[in-house]
């Protein structure tokens, strides 16, 4: 039994306590300090009723404290869940309008994509494997095989471990050191590209023309007989939009009219498109331009099988020269005065290359990404190459030849997609040399759209192997020096050609994904970041106003290794694929305002007169211009297996807190699923 409280023992101890503090506050702060010791607190509540009240009343605060914590947290998740929910719904929606729209006509799958496929099956799998492990613990203390129960998933884990560590990634280590060194070998190459421009830059080296025509306007009376004759060629081929720009601006060119004739190549079948460039050919005969049409029956051989129906006339071989213009080309004026005079003098010069120039290069995103690679190839790699080894790729139009360089190679041949690349191995091979012109610039237009683009460069890639396998043997045969030899096999065709988009879609593609399942097998930091950045910075550096896209750009040439990779094997081992030919759709954004004024100021053209059947022509244009076919989205399979493997991986390298493997992989892959999903470069409906 509990004692009771002595109510009148606490009253006199309140009143004793009250009176010492008093007593202490009268003494100085040191006495004060002194007799502390001797007070004694104690505190006693009046009820045990009131102290529980008052800890109930502290618990009921805390409470609610930790509620509003709780629902601050909550309302963060929820916002982040929505947000994550919201990107995710209109990646959903782009894609079902994509697949809504795209053409219903069946696509048989390709072996390559069949490849792509199984490997994004086998990083799914083995991510929610990994997933597994990973909650059990088992990446800090991995299992081992001496487990009870052979069949659990501990067990298999531990298999696994031993599997990849003994057999599986001593092979992907070797891939990926061979990866690193071509990777090098081609970083290289591409530094001292660059270095060989700048030396050209700082010493001033230009290729020196023994005659000038361009003083020849200021003269009264001209010697039209000093003037070659040039032949100039525009081939075509179902070119709506674009062939007024090109007829027109070859048809004003400062070269006596006497002395240059203009032949128009048309292997459109479309009857429309034949009638309005006859009405066009007709506009310019009556304003006294010599200029021809020629229409074949039967396209066989593409570009070069036009090419070469139309040397075969017998009003050639009065002509000395020949020009050649794609469709989308627009030559300024003074061309010819600027290209001819360098064959003055030089009886061994077949080709005069000049530099294109882009009138839509800052239309969209693809086009200025086009516009990068482009500059560093006319401004460094032909530059280079033209000065130091007197050879290089003929571009396929803006280029003048020396027509018996053409007869003397062989003339053109349809035997692959790349006619151009051809005849200019065949000439060099037979002794010939080359001029590349970098301050002449002929405007032109670059595919605004991804899927003109992969096209192209599916051309541009198939046609370069297809080439290698029938002109190696002649290579090693010809007359040429060792070094040349050298360096058309290695630089020219192997390392540029096909080690290129090699290693390009082998290393970051497939190796750096799977090192992420396969750690074991170290990808190391600088090949996945610093290499590519500092090689990315080379490749920017003719056209340094392009900086700020720099890693959209870098993205992007990993994006369309998988086309130019693809392309490659289809070319060298013979495929379907590497020969189809298809032109490169245009969309006429040339400068028709500046070709009319052109036209308009030419003192020596005649008035302006057109029939009523060409007015009616020309009518009928604009309204099939208005008419025309719907452009449609497409879905594009291999980015989007590719984009899969990539984020896939990428979670994986979350998982290990490898922060430069996971970065890379997380915007390679959103880029692979932009470009997988059409979202780049022209924006159709």
């Amino acid at each position: 039994m509990s004692r009771p409280p002595n109510y009148e023992f606490q009253e006199w101890w309140n009143k004793q306590r009250a009176k010492d503090t008093a007593d202490d506050q009268s003494l100085p702060s040191s006495a004060a300090e002194d007799f502390r010791f001797l007070t004694v607190d104690i505190q006693t509540p009046a009820s045990p009723s009131a102290a529980a009240a008052a800890a109930e009343k502290d618990r009921s605060r805390s409470a609610r404290q930790l509620s509003w914590i709780y629902l601050l947290k909550l309302h963060q998740i929820a916002h982040s869940f929505a947000f994550l929910t919201n990107g995710f719904i209109t990646l959903v929606r782009t894609a079902n309008r994509r697949i809504a729209t795209a053409p219903a006509a069946h696509r048989s799958e390709s072996k390559f994509y069949k490849i792509i496929k199984f490997f994004l099956v086998l990083s799914v799998f083995l991510l929610l494997f990994e997933l597994v492990a990973y909650f059990k613990g088992w990446h800090f203390s991995p299992p081992s095989l001496e487990s009870e129960v052979e069949d659990s998933v501990e067990y298999v884990y531990a298999k696994w471990l031993k599997i990849r560590a003994d057999y599986l990634a001593p092979m992907l280590q070797s891939l990926t050191s061979v990866c690193v060194v071509l990777f090098m070998i081609q970083s290289a190459d591409r530094f001292f590209l660059v270095l060989g421009c700048f030396y050209i830059k700082i010493r001033g080296l230009k290729p020196l023309a023994e005659t000038d025509y361009s003083g020849d306007d200021e003269k009264e009376s001209v010697n039209v007989e000093s003037y070659p004759m040039v032949l100039v060629q525009i081939p075509m081929c179902n070119e709506r939009e674009v062939y007024q720009q090109s007829i027109g601006a070859v048809c004003v060119q400062d070269w006596p009219r006497e002395r240059m004739l203009v032949q128009v190549l048309d292997d459109s079948d479309d009857t429309d498109v034949q009638n309005l460039i006859k009405a066009e050919v007709q506009k310019w005969q009556q304003r006294g331009v010599h200029i021809i049409y020629r229409h074949r029956l039967i396209r066989t051989g593409y570009k070069a099988g036009n090419l070469r129906s139309a040397m075969s006339c017998n009003y050639v071989k009065n002509y000395e020269f020949v020009a050649i213009f794609d469709a989308d080309f627009q030559p300024g004026p003074d061309f010819l005065k600027n290209t001819i005079p360098y064959f003055k003098g030089k009886d061994d010069l077949a080709l005069v290359q000049t530099r294109w120039s882009f009138v839509n290069k800052e239309e969209n995103l693809l086009t200025r990404l086009q516009n990068i690679n482009l500059a560093f190839h006319f401004e460094v790699e032909q530059q280079v190459n033209g000065w130091f080894i007197n050879f290089f790729g003929f571009n396929g139009t803006a280029g003048v030849w020396r027509i018996k360089a053409l007869e003397d190679c062989g003339g053109w041949l349809d035997r692959t997609t790349v006619e151009d690349m051809d005849i200019a191995v065949r000439a060099h091979l037979c002794g010939w040399k080359f001029i590349y012109l970098n301050d002449v610039k002929c405007l032109c237009e670059l595919p605004e759209s991804y899927e003109a683009y992969k096209k192209q460069q599916h051309r541009w890639h198939s046609g370069p192997m297809q080439l290698f396998r029938l002109c190696f043997w002649d290579v090693l045969q010809s007359k040429v020096s060792f070094f040349k030899k050298v360096n058309l096999i290695f630089l020219f065709f192997l390392l540029r050609k096909l080690i290129l988009p090699f290693y390009s879609f082998t290393l970051f593609c497939i190796i750096l994904p799977l090192t992420m399942f396969l750690p074991e097998a170290e990808l190391p930091a600088w090949v996945v970041c610093y290499i590519p950045g500092l090689v990315s910075i080379l490749n920017i550096l003719p056209s340094p106003q392009s900086f700020p896209f720099i890693v959209p750009y870098l993205l992007f040439e990993n994006t369309m290794s998988v086309t130019k990779f693809n392309a490659m094997i289809s070319g060298l081992f013979q495929l379907g694929s590497s020969y189809e030919w298809i032109v490169t759709k245009k969309l006429g954004r040339s400068s028709e305002a500046d070709l009319v004024s052109i036209v308009e100021n030419e003192s020596t053209l005649l008035h302006r007169s057109s029939s009523d059947s060409e007015l009616a022509e020309l009518n009928k244009l604009e309204m099939t211009k208005k008419a025309g076919k719907k452009k449609r989205n497409r879905l594009y399979r291999k980015e989007l297996a590719l984009a899969f493997i990539l984020l896939t991986a990428s979670v994986r390298s979350l998982m290990s807190a490898q922060g430069v493997h996971f970065y890379f992989l997380l915007f390679q892959g959103i880029t692979f699923l932009v470009v997988g999903l059409d979202l780049i470069g022209e924006q159709v409906s």
